[in-house]
């Protein structure tokens, strides 16, 4: 329980503090403190679990074969996917609500 709080404390702060960011060092600092003080997603409850799951990951990426038959296999399962008809299905299905058409006037040239 230590490593895997150190682990997720050494993380935090090294995106806090720009380790994966050199140029802006203090861009995501607001990110992390704001998730440290209200983590209404659980990120950090399932922090732990996503470490694991990307050793396996990593260790799989590993094996040319099977990483490059899982890849094929979830592209060939994915299906028919668009932001568009998903936002659509999402609207229909889970808020009840129907579109509406919008008529946008054209956005003036700035050049002219």
């Amino acid at each position: 329980n230590f490593i895997k709080r150190r682990v997720r404390e050494l993380a935090f702060n090294q995106i806090k503090t720009g380790f994966f960011n050199s140029s802006e060092p203090h861009k995501f600092e607001g990110f992390v403190d704001g998730l440290i003080s209200n983590d209404r997603f659980c990120v950090i409850a399932d922090f732990a679990a996503y470490v694991a799951e990307q050793e396996k990951v990593s260790e799989l990426y590993m094996d040319w074969v099977q990483w490059t038959e899982k890849c094929l296999l979830n592209i060939a399962g994915s299906g028919k996917f668009t932001s568009d008809r998903t936002i659509m299905q999402y609207a229909e299905e889970i808020w009840k609500v129907k579109s509406v058409e919008v008529d946008l006037a054209p956005v003036p040239d700035s050049k002219e």
